[in-house]
């Protein structure tokens, strides 16, 4: 089944265009992280799947539905998204926020239910922050923090989670976590995950596909096994490097050896 397909994707800002016939179609239950260098379109295509950018034609849809008919609050319903950053303008509890995640379902002045909280209490307990329910957003780590915001995008109950580099900001311990965490919750509820990320090697480690994005076109996108090569980190990132297998895992390792010079 196919959650997310795009159909020839045109964007750009103003007259400087960004994304350039995209075309693409993820399965249900699948972990995908975009990768590619900085301004290669990643996180303007993410936007386009939220409809935070409008486009002006049909090109993308979710579930077989283009999301130019689908309203804010339905779409929802359908699809959660954890930031890079999130600022509280609000001195709300943890538990208090993660419910916000439950906002889509809930009628005008309605309060959550005993449902609704149970299903927070769960969502918290796999994240590890069930202990901080009642202590204030703003005193707890940034790693705390983040995982709570998964929390949050998991009592939404969606069967797509879209990520915008969630890990940047954490140490390699929080990293690993919360991608372990949403992988492991992704194949347990058939969710699709889709990743912008910048460590390659987290990337192959976690993800069943990769699309690699340069110059806001896709260059590659398949298993990390068949699209993680020399040429094309070369390709993407003007970056010399050396793949290894993990022997841990067995999938590719890239090694930078040298960085070129031919310009940035």
């Amino acid at each position: 089944m196919i959650a997310i397909s795009v159909d020839q994707l045109d964007f750009a800002y103003e007259e400087s265009p960004v994304l350039r016939g995209i075309e693409f179609s993820l399965e249900k239950g699948k972990f995908y992280s975009i990768l590619g260098p900085n301004g290669s379109g990643k996180t303007t295509l993410l936007k386009n799947i939220q409809k935070i950018y409008k486009n002006n034609k049909e090109c993308v849809y979710i579930n077989g539905e283009d999301i130019t008919s689908i309203s804010v609050k339905e779409l929802s319903k359908r699809l959660s998204v954890v930031p890079q950053e999130t600022h509280m303008d609000f001195d709300f509890s943890v538990l208090d926020m993660v419910l916000m995640g439950r906002s889509p379902y809930l009628k005008r002045f309605e309060t959550e239910s005993g449902s609704d909280l149970k299903l927070a209490e769960s969502a918290m307990k796999i994240t590890d922050t069930w202990r901080l329910k009642d202590k204030s957003v703003r005193s707890i780590s940034g790693g705390e923090l983040q995982r709570a915001i998964v929390s949050r995008a998991m009592v939404q109950d969606t069967g797509i989670m879209l990520l915008d580099e969630p890990v940047s900001h954490l140490d390699i311990h929080h990293q690993i976590g919360i991608l372990k965490t949403v992988s492991g919750f992704s194949k347990s509820k058939e969710i699709t995950v889709v990743a912008v990320l910048h460590d390659i090697n987290l990337a192959i480690e976690f993800s069943d596909s990769l699309m690699l994005l340069n110059k806001g076109e896709i260059k590659a996108m398949g298993p990390p096994e068949e699209v993680i090569t020399e040429e094309m980190i070369r390709e993407l990132y003007n970056t010399e490097c050396m793949i290894i297998r993990n022997p841990s895992s067995g999938k590719p390792h890239v090694i930078p050896t040298e960085l070129s010079i031919k310009g940035d």
